[in-house]
């Protein structure tokens, strides 16, 4: 058995995983993006995949890995190798080295916490809207278009709208007001999302595996993420519809896990917004107290299931208690 952790070693889920992973005593292996010029892998697809995967004198065979968990980034935008631009030995090894991992990501029988391919749609909020109202949400009227006077009538059917980035590029959720109409002329420049916006109360919801930890957040901030007064961050028991409809989005998305980004309206309707499939959950965890890394890791350990014993998980289990 052996878990691999892929990422940067400063990246807080990541570094809450490897410790939560060493509580248990099991053994894995953190490849660490800031080492992919150390770093080599080999990869030979047949009747089955194999491969080695080495970082300097280290050397682990793919095939002894049971699960992995997936933070990465593209290795080209560190600092170091950026500056080294497209072309360069190390732009290229790196290049090579994500592009070996990734696809042995998708192809491998191990658990991957989660695989590319789950996560893509994430990549286009429009279309990830789309299978969320699929599933039974509800979600506010959108409107992504180059017309402004299309969003013009959009704003006054609604009173109230919100814009923000149509792709996975982390932006801040704004509300439309007076002062952004001499802006409107650059929407013919720029495909804009806009939404209808809902009044409520925000919850942030942790599907890990089988386990769901929901929280209130409690801001007067439109985006409470950028909001200039720390939010109200409490522990919160969702009703179990709810809860269960959590669960069956993330399995619906195979998402092992994933961050669920709800709101309740003053009349108790609950509305989907969007699903991370890459929660920073540490935030959460440290405003509730909540064991989400906890989860996480004996999620990744049940991915070995195949190749330890009962009594190995039953171990582990205890370790965490």
């Amino acid at each position: 058995m052996l878990i691999l952790l892929w990422g940067l070693e400063s990246d807080p889920p990541l570094v809450e995983a490897r410790d939560q992973l060493e509580l248990l005593g099991v053994p894995m292996l953190f490849v660490d993006q800031r080492r992919v010029l150390e770093t080599e892998i080999e990869v030979t697809i047949g009747d089955t995949i194999e491969g080695l995967l080495r970082i300097e004198n280290e050397s682990i065979d793919l095939a002894d890995a049971t699960a992995m968990y997936v933070r990465a980034y593209e290795s080209v935008r560190l600092n170091e190798i950026a500056a080294s631009g497209p072309g360069s030995a190390s732009w290229n090894h790196a290049e090579q080295v994500d592009d070996i991992l990734a696809s042995w990501s998708e192809l491998t029988s191990a658990l991957v916490v989660n695989r590319f391919s789950a996560s893509a749609a994430n990549g286009s909020k429009p279309y990830q809207l789309h299978q969320i109202h699929k599933l039974g949400w509800n979600i506010p009227e959108t409107l992504i278009t180059t017309d402004p006077e299309e969003a013009r009538a959009f704003w006054r059917r609604h009173g109230q709208v919100i814009y923000k980035s149509v792709s996975a590029i982390r932006s801040r959720v704004c509300r439309l007001n007076r002062g952004h109409i001499p802006r409107f002329a650059d929407i013919a420049w720029c495909p804009t999302q806009f939404q209808q916006y809902i009044d409520g109360v925000d919850y942030r919801v942790h599907v890990v595996g089988d386990k769901v930890f929901a929280c209130e957040v409690n801001s007067s901030a439109d985006d409470y993420r950028y909001s200039a007064e720390a939010p109200e961050i409490r522990a919160f028991s969702l009703p179990e519809e709810i809860e269960h409809r959590c669960k069956i989005t993330a399995a619906d998305m195979n998402l092992s896990i994933a961050g669920l980004d709800l709101r309740r309206t003053p009349g108790g309707e609950w509305f989907c917004f969007e699903v991370n499939p890459s929660p920073a959950f540490t935030y959460y965890e440290q405003a509730t107290g909540q064991p989400i890394g906890q989860a996480l890791a004996l999620l990744l350990v049940e991915g070995a299931r195949d190749t330890a014993t009962e009594s190995q998980l039953e171990l582990w289990r205890s370790a965490s208690l």
